[in-house]
């Protein structure tokens, strides 16, 4: 006889994951190394420790250790916030009329309001621990910035964040909540930096992008004494962290004997997707369990559905190692937009191996479709999302309606990475009518590509 589903899926503190789990152990094809862009050859422990921590080093270049212990003094930080709900959302499925069963996994209940937090306490920890007096850093819509200057707060670093200038902007009250935690906040690019003057001097009034933000927070970890850069995104490492979420979701399904059928989270740099997946995939590359998996991105930054598979700066002021990834050029600028966390250039290294393996799908989706399946889940679901989270929104939303179409009664996962409070300029944008789509032309991208650099592989 089956369980009854509760609306909310909690996992006791006991059921809490002690390993991270690392799906590049179970990748046959394992993501291409970093490269060092003076000589091409992947960057070695020594030289990507003048830039990251030295435990994270050792996590980013671990291509075959399939579980990491998960360090006690962080795991009784996640207990503060973790284990986080998997929600059935009953009221959606009832408002869509389909027979589809969608759940969600939720990470927006802790302070930072994203799931962001997973991986700032880990990288925060590893920096107190080698002694460091503090970390720089990017910030796109600002969820990033928020969980790290919490973690350094807790910890006692010093924590400087560089934040995406049309963010700063339209999103002063997280720039708020990252001051409150004690971390400075400049909006980028700044003329504070030698790679911020430089990019402004050759994009005059530009509204910044991750890459932008990225170049700075580098200059200043590697110019400052006592530094480490720490990165929210992409690197192989915040995917290992961001396990957590993937983990708890594969035991609270299967507490109550549910298996997805399909897989949705929104991918800006592969954090959220890549945490969520993880173990999903570790199955499905094992032959153990199959499942269709999709990210989701905004179709004003499409690295995955129409970037070009490829090795490329990792920032736009190209101090940062290359990496092999679906990208649209490190000089690409996506326009200031409310996709917030989702504007990047790239995709992770891990995600984009998977992807051109035929591993997992992507689609991109325009930024009022977005919003309008943000507003329809708000109003039956009582969680005001995120904009990033809403991209995977957008697309549960559809496959459901396919469902509803076809009569087929599937399950549909998908990453609620956080909430939206914070993002209210964007939703009055919406409800004005003043939000716009705006896609970038073949020509836009063309010419952005062709300024890849040129590596073999």
């Amino acid at each position: 006889m089956s369980k009854e589903i509760p609306y909310k899926i909690y996992l006791e503190e006991s059921e809490m994951p002690k390993e991270w789990y690392n799906v590049r152990a179970d990748m046959k094809n394992k993501p291409a190394p970093l490269l060092n862009p003076g000589t091409g050859k992947p960057m070695t422990a020594e030289e990507l420790g003048g830039v990251f921590c030295d435990e994270l080093v050792k996590q980013e270049l671990d291509n075959d250790t399939a579980y990491i212990p998960i360090p006690d003094e962080i795991r009784n930080f996640y207990k503060m916030y973790r284990p986080s709900p998997l929600v059935r959302a009953y009221c959606l499925e009832e408002k869509l009329q389909t027979p589809a069963k969608i759940y969600y996994k939720f990470e927006g209940n802790n302070t930072s309001g994203s799931h962001k937090l997973n991986s700032a306490i880990a990288q925060a920890y590893y920096a107190k621990k080698q002694g460091l007096k503090g970390v720089t850093t990017e910030t796109g819509a600002g969820q990033w910035g928020t969980a790290l200057s919490m973690a350094c707060s807790y910890l006692g670093l010093d924590c400087k964040v560089y934040m995406v200038k049309v963010s700063y902007e339209q999103k002063p009250f997280r720039r708020e909540v990252m001051r409150t935690y004690g971390a400075s906040v400049t909006p980028s690019p700044s003329m504070e930096t030698e790679v911020g003057r430089k990019i402004l001097e050759e994009f005059p009034g530009t509204n910044g992008s991750l890459g932008c933000a990225i170049s700075e927070a580098v200059e200043v970890a590697v110019k400052s004494e006592g530094y480490r850069y720490v990165l929210g995104s992409v690197l192989n490492q915040v995917l290992l962290h961001q396990s957590v979420i993937g983990l708890e979701t594969m035991a609270a399904l299967k507490k109550y004997d549910i298996k997805p059928d399909i897989i949705i989270g929104c991918a800006g740099g592969g954090s959220n997707l890549g945490g969520l997946i993880s173990p999903f995939m570790g199955e499905k590359l094992r032959g153990e369990a199959d499942y269709r998996i999709i990210a989701v991105e905004p179709a004003s930054c499409p690295s995955f559905t129409r970037g070009k598979y490829a090795y490329d700066f990792c920032d736009t002021g190209k101090v940062c190692p290359l990496a092999k990834m679906y990208t649209l050029g490190s000089g690409f600028i996506p326009a200031p937009n409310h996709a917030g966390g989702l504007r990047y250039h790239g995709m992770s290294s891990i995600l984009s191996q998977l992807y051109d393996d035929g591993l997992m799908e992507a689609r991109s989706v325009r930024q009022t479709d977005v919003f309008a399946a943000a507003e329809e889940f708000a109003r039956v679901e009582g969680i005001l999302p995120a904009p990033e989270s809403s991209h995977a929104i957008r697309a549960a939303i559809d496959e459901a309606l396919k469902c509803k179409e076809t009569g087929e009664e599937k399950t549909i996962v998908f990453g609620l990475t956080g909430t939206g409070y914070f993002d209210m300029y964007a939703y009055e944008a919406f409800h004005d009518g003043k939000m716009t789509n705006y896609i970038p032309s073949d020509e836009e991208i063309a010419a952005s590509l062709a300024k890849l650099p040129k590596v073999e592989g």
